[in-house]
């Protein structure tokens, strides 16, 4: 009987001890490795730069503004171009020739460049883009672009993309797109685009490109 106790403290011990043990001890923890900003850089210069500027800012409307845009956003569209699922015959193109680590290299070092700012240009198509990015379209039960985009136009990190300051004629095309079903990695961006008309496409399109 006396040797019993000794023993039954000492499992209790050895487990009390096993239970302790950091996860670390038993599964190591895999770092995941941080995007290369150099190579991101010599990537976008070699790929990128032609149609989407040196820095990000594309002078050209039809191309996007990429600078400052959430990184995970960016990499989500780049994978999607790769397999299809976001169609476009030129990215495509780019996208094939990436490594997932390019794509990720790539992201985090263009949203390291600042965005220059964009411009509304209708005074009267401002007013109206305003009201429905702000409080969206009650009748049509059309949601405030603001609420999933924020009401500057930074967006949501790794859910929302950033608007502001973006070409107003490139968000036209992508509105369109998505409400056309030609674009169609965004089912809630399709939702919200079936019930907008062109005239109101084109005024939220030219309320974002002058958000700061």
């Amino acid at each position: 009987m006396k040797l019993i106790a000794p023993l039954f403290v000492a499992a209790v011990m050895a487990a009390a001890v096993t239970v302790c043990l950091p996860v670390s001890a038993a599964e190591p923890v895999v770092e995941k490795a941080k995007p290369d900003l150099a190579k991101g850089e010599a990537s976008f210069g070699a790929v990128c730069a032609a149609c989407h500027g040196a820095d990000g800012n594309s002078t050209t409307p039809a191309y996007p503004k990429l600078a400052q845009q959430h990184p995970e956003y960016l990499v989500k569209q780049l994978m999607e171009f790769k397999s299809g699922k976001r169609e476009n015959a030129i990215m495509k193109g780019f996208a094939t020739t990436l490594s997932d680590e390019d794509m990720k290299n790539i992201a985090y070092w263009v949203t390291t460049k600042t965005a220059k700012p964009g411009f509304a240009k209708d005074k009267d198509l401002v007013t109206l883009g305003e009201r429905i990015y702000r409080g969206g379209i009650a009748d049509r039960q059309v949601p405030a672009c603001a609420g999933c985009h924020s009401p500057n136009g930074a967006g949501i990190p790794a859910q929302y993309p950033r608007l502001a300051g973006q070409h107003a004629d490139y968000a036209v095309s992508q509105l369109t797109n998505f409400r056309d079903g030609i674009r169609k990695n965004s089912i809630q961006m399709t939702q919200v685009a079936a019930k907008l008309n062109d005239r109101e496409i084109k005024a939220v399109s030219d309320y974002v490109a002058g958000l700061r």
